[in-house]
């Protein structure tokens, strides 16, 4: 399938031109010429600010079930981890597939075109294997081509509820029991056109050591993204020195699981010798920062990691909000916030970060940009709404980032096709209705 869009402006990951026509075939894109006033006849015009689509690097689909729910009384990480581990022990296959289209719809509507879904509801509550073992991770692959929208699916070893401690009744549906078995079901996993497998160690406390470098392994035998949740509470820091005198980030280096197709999630509580270890090894970060807020983690090292060497991207995690922008901004005024002082990244740097760093950790190298032989996946932004009318087109850039919002997209353009026009998904009509229909089955 061909196709010929005319951007009215185009963020070309530097600057903001005006009139570019997008040539793409078989979902890529096939040519990119500036200085077009009028659109080509049969261009499909997309008025706005076009940029690459965009990346949510690191999800939990079943989250988006939570929200405003946990924003009810006071607690912790911990607290809001009993609540979230309630709605996990009603999910089937079934209920999954219908949860997770309409959180995947919601974020096509969001301008994102390829998700990071860190799965590790794998079995029946209990612990029992479902009749496919692999039914709930198929689940998400599925519902995400009915969104659609690209997904890699990270399939999370998760097999001790703490160092030397046996899962939880809550945790006994995650676990395989061992990281060989844990192995030899991800194996099964296939990847359809729009789908890529990975691998994520859910944290260190929730595999043991000794068996960190056999998930390791499994993801560099496939050349497979790698991710992992990374000191994300000083709590898990302590256990950790406790158990193994070290830094989680040291013992996962140690144990081979850092590089540069790993991803740290979160880093929030990172020592000095822990920042550095990232960077030397090349190890990316995803910051989530509306749900490091809303979570109370605190405010993660982000400038000193890239400083460092660790290219930085982007994810909605828990979905107390999906929205890029709102992630991208997030990052550098919580910098604003701890250092008293402004400019701490660019705004084309924050969208490099919600699209082509993004797609790279999720092992879409040739996702993110807007340029000849990439997958030919945009994002249009309206620059007429309350929020984005006013300034320059040629601040599109800084608009998107500092102003706009997810109900600030248009278009949405997947493998050249339109999956949000107007405003509107094009194969989910109803996405509020969805949502709260799935959310509903699951009280």
């Amino acid at each position: 399938m061909q196709v010929t869009y005319w951007a009215e402006h185009a963020w070309l990951e530097t600057h903001v031109e005006p009139g570019v026509t997008i040539e793409t075939a078989d979902g890529r894109v096939t040519a990119v010429r500036k200085g077009a006033d009028t659109p080509p006849p049969g261009a499909v015009v997309l008025r706005g600010l076009t940029l690459p689509g965009l990346a949510n690097a690191h999800s939990h689909a079943f989250h988006r079930a939570l929200r405003a729910t946990v924003q009810v009384g006071s607690g912790t990480f911990w607290t809001w981890r009993e609540t979230m581990y309630q709605t996990a022990a009603r999910l089937t296959p079934d209920t999954y597939f219908d949860l997770a289209r309409a959180v995947y719809a919601e974020m096509a509507l969001a301008g994102i075109s390829c998700v990071g879904e860190f799965h590790y509801l794998h079995h029946a509550p209990g612990g029992a294997r479902y009749d496919e073992p692999n039914a709930m991770g198929e689940a998400l692959i599925a519902a995400a081509a009915e969104a659609g929208i690209r997904i890699t699916l990270l399939d999370t070893a998760y097999l001790s509820s703490g160092f030397g401690e046996p899962p939880n009744r809550h945790q006994l549906r995650f676990s395989d029991g061992t990281a060989d078995a844990w192995a030899e079901r991800a194996a099964a996993l296939k990847a359809p056109a729009h789908a890529r497998i990975g691998a994520a160690i859910h944290s260190v406390r929730a595999v043991p050591a000794a068996e960190l470098r056999t998930v390791a392994d499994w993801a560099a035998e496939r050349s497979a993204p790698l991710h992992v949740h990374l000191s994300e509470q000083t709590a898990e820091n302590d256990a950790c020195a406790r158990a193994h005198g070290t830094t989680p980030a040291r013992l996962l280096a140690d144990h081979g699981a850092l590089g540069p197709r790993t991803t740290a999630v979160h880093a929030t509580h990172l020592t000095d010798e822990d920042i550095a270890l990232l960077g030397s090894t090349r190890t990316g970060t995803c910051m989530c920062p509306t749900t490091e807020r809303d979570l109370a983690d605190g405010i993660g090292p982000a400038t000193r990691l890239q400083r460092a060497g660790s290219a930085l991207s982007l994810g909605s995690d828990s979905h107390a909000v999906i929205d890029m922008f709102e992630e991208a901004r997030a990052m550098e005024l919580d910098e604003r916030l701890r250092t008293r002082a402004r400019g701490h990244w660019t705004a084309a740097a924050l969208l490099r970060a919600a699209t082509a760093d993004g797609h790279a950790a999720l092992g879409w190298p040739d996702a993110g940009e807007i340029a000849v032989g990439s997958l030919a996946d945009l994002v249009t932004v309206a620059l007429d709404t309350v929020r984005t009318a006013g300034p320059l087109p040629r601040l599109g850039a800084e608009t998107a980032v500092f102003a706009a919002t997810a109900a600030d997209v248009r278009h949405t353009v997947v493998g050249g096709r339109h999956v949000v026009r107007d405003g509107q998904h094009t194969s989910v009509p109803d996405v509020p209705a969805a949502l709260a229909e799935a959310v509903a089955a699951l009280r």
